[in-house]
């Protein structure tokens, strides 16, 4: 049985100021668009391109460009600025933000175990796994488009474009391991200028055709709509890709804080993203001839190869970005017993937010790879992006349908009937994509599906691993007085049992009375629960009760943000107790289940086999909280679900 205890408690208890954001406003602004603002920062590599992909049947004649350039520039502005950094980014986890967060949010403002705080749960699980395909489309597309620059500057390149991707993205991946800390202080002065030149290209190009700023007017944008209508909404399929990348803002804020994000967004980043789109269709409008790769044709010729390099850089950013997203929800999923717990590695000692976690990263690579030897162009893995993406967005706004109704006072007058504009955008979207499932649609759809089942079969058999420990269970205010009235022998030093249950014997222990006959001098019950708070205060941590001579039960609390370290958050309890634990004559006693799937109970058959190869294969408990091993004794059992 896992050692984990989750609690859907609201307890807001330990604020996140010894977690905020650290630094000087600047300091943080410029690190912010480094790791923040890579994925959709990269986006006019190929957005406007796919627009004009052979399947869409769309001419680059002047109503086209003006048309796709407004729906693009106002799909900017209501998804991102106010959907977004307006509105969305208010709405924090002690400071912390995601789809986890907001779900989180949703949930404390319903009934306790209510069918709304179910449907609610599932939308959050269902978005996070979303996002794991989105992981794995991001880094392809980018470096991809980034490298497809080789067909402007050199035709005679084109076949090394998926060799040069394959063997940047393998290094990135491996370099995983060594952390981004070092890496991590060079991103934010290399978007910088990412998008200092996206700017300058942009407004060079619209210098030679102004006319192209009446794009900024939603009337072309509504003309194309009325005027195509079943195309219009097709081509949003590829409007999208334009604000892929804008939900890392809000999951990105604990990191950062609100206001150093909003900052770069509206004084950087959308200025140099609006001038580089209006720039494209002023080249458009110019040579319609240009429409299979606007971006790299609207650089000057001695300026490609440049271009080129710093594309390729701006988009191992937005993979890294997306990368240690991936890391960070991995994580949050493990703590609040969604996923088997997994190796993770500290790549920061100053950092909590810096990990490597080896089992994620390895699968990330290895559908990154597949999808590029798939698709093996921009345009191809365009077809599969924008469905998870837009399916995240969709959930984030229903998510803040509850949460403003339910915690916002009058704001939500404002909020809600802005709302309802946001289900249209983001409906849209998700029609758009759904379109080209079979085009490869499909793939982010797989993706979701199946780690959507993993997730909750890991959760839901944990919970009749719990059911069947507890039924079979001893309870504790029974068997310690009985055990008390012929006591075995007592033998130096504190033993901690590793429970879930609070109220029942440990297997581990009556294993030990069995087996070796002996008790130990102290003995410790431990149960760790993880709240839904990211970080907790150290004072708040833990919780000791005295429930018979020499016996006491211990609640150690984490946020689901940390890493649990068990053996020093016990050696801190003289802190808040009387309770003094020595590190070197403490045995720590956990059991670890053997699980036997059954036709007759629990879940369908084949959920209760994956999830015993799941369990099988997970990392113990122990390693998770870090107790060492040549302190610990493991004692085995078989549990039929």
């Amino acid at each position: 049985m896992s050692n984990i205890s989750q609690t859907s408690t609201s307890d807001s208890a330990g604020g996140h100021t010894s977690h905020a954001p650290r630094g000087g406003l600047a300091a943080l602004i410029v690190g912010s668009i480094g790791v923040v603002f890579g994925d959709i920062g990269t986006s006019p590599l190929y957005t406007l391109k796919e627009a004009f992909s052979p399947h869409y049947h769309l001419v680059a004649d002047h109503d086209t460009v003006l048309g796709l350039l407004s729906m693009i520039f106002w799909s900017i502005m209501i998804v991102v600025s106010i959907k977004y950094v307006a509105i969305i980014m208010r709405a924090d986890n002690d400071g912390e933000g995601g789809i986890m967060a907001l779900m989180t949010l949703a949930k404390r403002s319903l009934p306790v175990n209510s069918r709304s705080a179910y449907v609610v749960g599932i939308l959050g699980i269902f978005g996070a796994s979303l996002f794991f395909g989105d992981s794995m489309i991001t880094p392809a597309i980018t470096v991809l488009s980034a490298f497809e620059g080789l067909q402007v500057a050199a035709p005679q390149l084109d076949r090394f474009i998926v060799p040069l991707a394959l063997a940047v993205l393998v290094t990135l991946f491996v370099s995983q391991r060594f952390g981004t800390e070092k890496v991590g202080k060079v991103f934010g002065p290399i978007m910088m200028v990412w998008f200092v030149t996206l700017a300058v290209i942009g407004s060079y190009n619209i210098t030679h055709n102004p006319h192209v700023l009446n794009a900024l007017n939603p009337y072309w944008g509504l003309k194309f709509s009325f005027e195509h209508f079943f195309s219009a909404i097709f081509v949003l399929g590829a409007v999208v890709l334009s604000v892929t990348g804008g939900e890392a803002l809000y999951a990105d804020m604990g990191h950062f804080g609100a206001r150093p994000i909003r900052y770069s967004w509206y004084f950087m980043v959308l200025p140099a993203l609006v001038l580089n789109y209006m720039g494209q269709g002023a080249l458009l409008l110019k040579d319609p001839t240009v429409f299979d790769n606007p971006f790299y044709k609207a650089v000057p010729e001695w300026g490609l190869v440049p271009m080129i390099i710093l594309a390729t850089c701006a988009s191992v950013i937005a993979s890294q970005s997306v990368i240690t997203g991936a890391f960070s929800v991995a994580r949050q999923a493990m703590q609040l017993g969604y996923i088997p717990r997994m190796q993770i590695r500290h790549t920061s000692k100053d950092t909590i937010g810096q990990i490597y976690i080896p089992g994620i990263n390895w699968m990330l690579m290895t559908a990154v790879i597949m999808l590029v030897l798939t698709f093996r162009s921009s345009t191809g893995l365009a077809s599969a992006y924008g469905v998870s993406v837009s399916g995240t967005m969709l959930i984030d706004t229903l998510l803040l349908i509850i949460v403003a109704r339910a915690s916002w006072g009058k704001l939500k007058y404002i909020v809600l009937p802005l709302c309802g504009l946001f289900l249209i955008v983001d409906i849209s979207f998700l029609l758009a994509n759904g379109v080209k499932f079979f085009d490869g649609a499909w793939v982010p759809v797989l993706i979701g599906v199946t780690s959507f089942i993993i997730l909750r079969t890991w959760r839901r058999g944990r919970e009749l691993l719990y059911q069947e420990i507890t039924k079979e269970g001893l309870q504790l205010d029974v068997f310690l007085p009985g055990l008390m009235l012929s006591p075995p022998t007592r033998v130096p030093g504190t033993a901690i049992f590793l429970t879930a249950q609070k109220g029942v014997v440990p297997h581990a222990l009556l294993h030990n009375l069995k087996h070796n006959k002996v008790l130990h001098e102290r003995n410790i019950f431990l149960t760790v629960e993880t709240m839904t708070i990211p970080f907790l205060d150290n004072v708040k941590r833990a919780k000791v009760e005295e429930i018979a001579d020499n016996f006491y039960r211990v609640t150690l609390k984490f946020g689901f943000m940390e890493t649990p370290d068990v053996p020093q958050a016990l050696m801190r309890l003289t802190d808040t107790s009387d309770l003094c634990i020595d590190p070197m004559d403490t045995t720590y006693f956990a059991s670890r289940e053997t699980i036997v799937a059954s036709r007759r109970k629990g879940m369908v058959f084949w959920r209760d086999k994956l999830f015993s190869v799941m369990h099988r294969n997970a990392a113990p408990a122990t390693g998770f909280f870090r107790i060492p091993g040549n302190r610990l004794v493991e004692l085995g059992s078989t549990v039929q679900i």
